[in-house]
């Protein structure tokens, strides 16, 4: 290999895969002020392969964070806009017959796109929100008994709002549990606020942005984050704050093992974006409120804990070992 070849990215130090991603986290929080630990857990989810659900009012910046992960990523983008009309066909796609050809042919709905926002999930009825399981957990879908897989690597970003709005519908537990994450970005800083009016439109920077990683090179970080070591001990620690939630009278049910595998995969590659060889607690800890929140349901209330709420409760009943 030449000296001025790049490196392959597997081929890389975990220090220089660290920097590569630094580069696309500052690029990100030039697009999205003040929320540099919501772009660092939606890089874990896209790194880990896993979906990502962002819950929050309208205008705080959700689908413009979708929009600046696909360009700095170099991934192919599509979005949907759910609404109550919509039907699994306009997001699968169907089989049109052509006069021409005398025959049917597929026409491949938005699904088909390396990453898929799919734009106020919950404003969509069951029905259309059912379309995305197969999508979601196969990375694939079958459509007139012909199974089509879909590009890789393959992401689904919802944005959801607050279940209390207008117009609604609650996603199902089995929804809910293929997103490996659900964070939320909250109101902007008073510093990042004034630079939103004061800056440049976010639409507009957006133009500009240009990507840094490649899917290759992800899905490279990906093997990289699955490889960081897990010490018998962490995943002692990680256990218990499992079984915990399985055997506390607070919780209608404990997390699954799809969840159980989402945290150890998720605290990887949060070890990863810190520049470390190994996962400690506090990667854990780090990871938690995003990946358990949404899996939980308090018994005498039956809605969904707060992030803040799980986390307080499950670090103070669960010490490290």
């Amino acid at each position: 290999m030449s000296n001025d070849q790049p490196i392959p990215i597997r081929d890389m130090p975990i220090p220089d895969m660290v920097r590569k991603v630094s580069a696309v986290i500052a690029a990100a929080n030039r697009i999205i002020l003040g929320k540099e630990a919501p772009i660092r857990l939606s890089l874990v989810c896209l790194i880990t392969g896993g979906h990502l659900l962002i819950e929050d009012i309208p205008g705080v910046g959700k689908t413009t964070l979708a929009q600046t992960l696909a360009r700095l990523l170099g991934l192919s983008f599509q979005r949907i806009q759910f609404t109550s009309d919509l039907l699994p066909a306009d997001i699968i796609g169907a089989s049109i017959f052509e006069q021409q050809t005398g025959a049917f042919r597929f026409h491949p709905g938005p699904i088909f796109a390396n990453l898929v926002l799919t734009d106020e999930v919950n404003r969509a009825t069951p029905k259309a929100q059912s379309a995305l399981l197969e999508a979601m957990e196969e990375r694939q879908v079958t459509v007139d008994g012909i199974t089509r897989p879909l590009p890789q690597p393959f992401f689904v970003i919802a944005t959801q709002n607050p279940l209390h709005q207008v117009g609604t519908f609650p996603l199902p537990e089995s929804q809910l549990d293929r997103f490996l994450m659900r964070i939320g970005l909250g109101y902007p800083g008073e510093q990042a606020e004034r630079g939103l009016l004061k800056g440049r439109d976010r639409r507009e920077l957006l133009h500009d942005v240009q990507p840094i990683l490649s899917a290759p090179e992800l899905m490279a970080l990906r093997s990289a984050a699955f490889n960081l070591q897990v010490s018998d001990a962490l995943l002692d620690y990680l256990q218990a704050l499992v079984r915990y939630t399985r055997e506390s009278p607070h919780y209608e049910n404990g997390l699954s093992p799809r969840a159980t595998i989402a945290l150890k995969h998720a605290s990887q590659a949060w070890a990863l974006l810190m520049g470390r060889n190994a996962v400690i607690p506090e990667d854990l800890q780090a990871v938690l409120p995003g990946v358990v929140a949404h899996r939980l349901r308090l018994k005498s209330t039956h809605e969904s804990t707060t992030s803040t709420a799980v986390v307080k409760e499950l670090l103070e009943a669960v010490p490290i070992p």
